[in-house]
């Protein structure tokens, strides 16, 4: 390691867990391959924060799951798995992911989101006034929000090299 400085970008990622499971799962039939993506990240940015945002349900295989997200380098952030009286089921994490990718934005050069939720489109877009700081979306093209593409710096398809 050499005391110069790296002039790769800055970078933090966003993943929406739940989001670009079934995303994958309804678009492809497969499952996001996480180390993959890691690889290409590092390729290109120095990661200084990578966050992984999950339901919380006591599964073993989730559990497992979670461990190798960590191992790979992500931090994951559980929230408890909510089912409602009438049988809904509740358990996003718009807003956790939202106050990080604020509080992160700042101090970052860009900020890429695994997500194809419409709903963070207002959030690019600040990011982008407020702070100049670009965000790129990964996401299954048919299931990810116009908005959302279109809120983007650069949309990127998640394809065969992205998935197990």
């Amino acid at each position: 390691m050499t005391s110069q400085q790296s002039s790769k970008p800055r970078v933090g990622i966003f993943v929406d867990v739940q989001n670009i499971y079934y995303t994958c799962r309804e678009s492809y039939g497969k499952n996001f391959d996480y180390n993959a993506f890691w690889r290409m990240m590092e390729q290109q940015y120095d990661i200084e924060c990578a966050f992984a945002y999950a339901i919380y349900r006591g599964d073993e295989k989730q559990n497992q799951f979670q461990n190798i997200l960590r191992a790979i380098g992500f931090e994951v952030k559980l929230k408890p798995f909510i089912q409602r009286r009438d049988g809904s089921a509740k358990g996003d994490w718009d807003v956790g992911i939202t106050i990080d990718m604020l509080e992160q934005g700042k101090q970052l050069d860009k900020v890429i989101l695994l997500s194809g939720d419409g709903d963070f489109a207002l959030l690019l877009g600040h990011l982008k006034n407020q702070y100049n700081v670009p965000c790129d979306v990964y996401g299954a093209d048919k299931l990810t929000a116009e908005v959302l593409k279109q809120s983007a710096e650069q949309f990127h398809l998640i394809d065969k090299q992205l998935l197990l």
